[in-house]
């Protein structure tokens, strides 16, 4: 809501084909896109995980986008809880 409010452009909830050796294997659904440019995955989790890190570089690499934001809201102060996630 937030986004809007600021009318920065974005897309919720975005289907992107996964694809193995040029093969379509299925899809993802991202969190958010950003203006085109940011991928963005939201977790509410008591610990950001190796495989929280790997799901944002599967949708960047699968968006071909390079900037990715894993932002878990389940910290004392939201700032803590933001990576930022480049490839």
């Amino acid at each position: 809501m937030e986004l809007g409010l600021r009318e920065i452009p974005f897309r919720a909830q975005v289907p992107v084909a996964a694809t193995y050796k040029g093969r379509e294997t299925g899809e993802f659904v991202v969190d958010l896109i950003v203006d085109d440019k940011i991928v963005t995955e939201l977790k509410a989790v008591s610990a950001v995980m190796p495989v929280h890190r790997a799901q944002v570089i599967s949708y960047l690499r699968a968006t071909r986008l390079r900037l990715g934001l894993l932002i878990n809201f389940h910290v004392p102060v939201l700032h803590q809880g933001v990576k930022r996630v480049i490839v």
